[in-house]
């Protein structure tokens, strides 16, 4: 896995996990898939890095209290 910091958008992220977008929000309520950051007023976006690793193992990911997300 490569590690990246680029920000990647809903579309991008849907079509890489197969998830629904109900399915996705319900995922990052239940700390099972990485929280969006806040990248401007109206938009928000994932890191690709948090999204490659819940990737890599999405049954064991769980949400660290590091990582950032929209409030």
């Amino acid at each position: 896995m490569k590690n990246t910091d680029r920000i990647i958008r809903l579309k991008t992220v849907l079509a890489r996990t197969g998830l629904s977008r109900s399915t996705l929000y319900r995922k990052i309520a239940d700390g099972t898939f990485p929280a969006q950051i806040r990248i401007s007023i109206h938009g928000a976006g994932w890191r690709e890095s948090s999204v490659e690793r819940w990737i890599a193992d999405p049954v064991g990911y769980r949400h660290e209290r590091s990582e950032s997300h929209v409030q």
